[in-house]
């Protein structure tokens, strides 16, 4: 929201005018950061449609990845870290990011290291993006690393965005569906009724059981949809538990077809980050550690942090993967073995990366283009019995 303040600067000059910020305190912490003693601080209350909706307003990959490409760039550019950051907090449109960036830099500029903190904000910077930071400090790499980053997110954020607009045509045949047959229960079979008891002829078994699902809709519906809700709640909660997030994370990868390419997901998934993190300077087993606690999957969690033991003793990373035949391809494995023989593992699984991401781009074409003709066909099916169940009397009425 916006804040009107007066304030002076140490030299006594009188500054006014609006600032935006989530909350006073923030907006404060701004104005004194730019070397403002704040005198007067109010809301400033916009109209209705102009006010922030916080949903809309998340800090997406999108901006993250934003975020790490221009701050590579200005840091390789010899821009000083701190200026960088208060540069990238005034041209941020996002305002929670914005104050967030804001407060970055000044801990950076109070002697507290870069990696720590972003580590205050765990929500936004991820063990992964925080362990490549504090390579790249460690090892004097932190444009390379920014940039290497910056490539991870807008990777991400493809991948991402592709399988969310590849869902949305599906989304609405469903809700086209749902509407069509609520539409044809509440309305259209109703008024067909009275029509068909006028006749007082013997009904079609199919239109018979077609009037008494309309009846039981109208009359119990809000019970089902309570049921529907109360298990999709009961799921949801379940599924925040590790129990059963691990029995969810089994059974999506057994699923026909999308388990196949939820595991091409995950392996591109590892390939990428152990590859970045690599490259980053990071230690394997370090690295290992920390893709297993981004993963997303437990099974393959579980799987990776296995590796990390076995190589803590000595072992290849392959020879662990190749344990777990249902999650690591026997193609994938090979490539890695090659990778850790001739020392170029980091390029090596960029490599796999390439090829999975087109893999996956393949995926989710291919799916989209079964489910669209199923659902439509399921649509014409649906719709159209029903209204054959329905008009079936009429019809035979008036050809008698």
């Amino acid at each position: 929201m916006k804040f009107n303040y007066q304030a002076r600067t140490k030299n006594g000059e009188v500054h006014t005018g609006q600032i935006e910020a989530s909350s006073k305190e923030s907006a404060a912490s701004l104005l004194q950061g730019r070397g403002l003693y704040v005198t007067f601080l109010e809301g400033a209350t916009p109209p209705l449609y102009a006010r922030r909706i916080a949903l809309f307003e998340r800090i997406s990959r999108q901006d993250l990845a934003l975020f790490s490409r221009q701050l590579a760039i200005m840091f390789k550019s010899k821009v000083p870290l701190i200026e960088a950051l208060e540069v990238l907090s005034s041209q941020t449109k996002n305002i929670d990011f914005k104050e967030k960036i804001f407060k970055i830099s000044e801990k950076v500029e109070g002697g507290v290291a870069f990696s720590q903190s972003l580590a205050l904000y765990p929500k936004i910077f991820s063990p992964f993006y925080i362990a490549m930071v504090k390579s790249g400090e460690v090892s004097g790499k932190l444009s390379e690393v920014l940039n290497y980053l910056a490539d991870h997110q807008e990777r991400e954020y493809h991948l991402t965005s592709k399988a969310k607009g590849a869902m949305i045509y599906p989304s609405l045949i469903l809700i086209v569906i749902v509407l069509v047959i609520a539409l044809l229960v509440v309305f259209v079979i109703p008024n067909l009724v009275s029509v068909l008891e006028a006749g007082g002829q013997e009904l079609p078994v199919a239109t018979k059981a077609v009037i008494a699902l309309a009846d039981f809709s109208r009359s119990w519906g809000w019970l089902v949809l309570l049921i529907a809700g109360v298990s999709i709640f009961s799921l949801i909660r379940y599924y925040a538990t590790e129990k059963g997030k691990a029995f969810f994370d089994k059974l999506f990868l057994r699923l026909p077809i999308f388990g196949s390419f939820l595991k091409m997901v995950y392996i591109s998934r590892f390939a990428e980050n152990l590859s970045t993190l690599i490259a980053g300077g990071l230690p394997i087993v370090q690295s290992l550690e920390v893709v297993g606690d981004i993963i997303g999957n437990v099974s393959y969690k579980n799987a990776i942090l296995t590796a990390r033991d076995e190589v803590r003793k000595g072992e290849m990373i392959s020879s662990t993967l190749n344990q777990f035949p249902e999650l690591f391809s026997p193609v994938f494995v090979q490539m890695v073995l090659v990778g850790e023989k001739t020392g170029t593992i980091d390029t090596t699984l960029i490599n796999i990366v390439d090829f999975y991401q087109k893999e996956v781009d393949r995926a989710i074409d291919g799916i989209i283009g079964v489910l669209e003709p199923i659902l439509i066909v399921f649509l014409g099916v649906v719709v159209g019995g029903i209204m054959l169940a329905v008009l079936m009397p009429i019809y035979q009425s008036i050809s008698l």
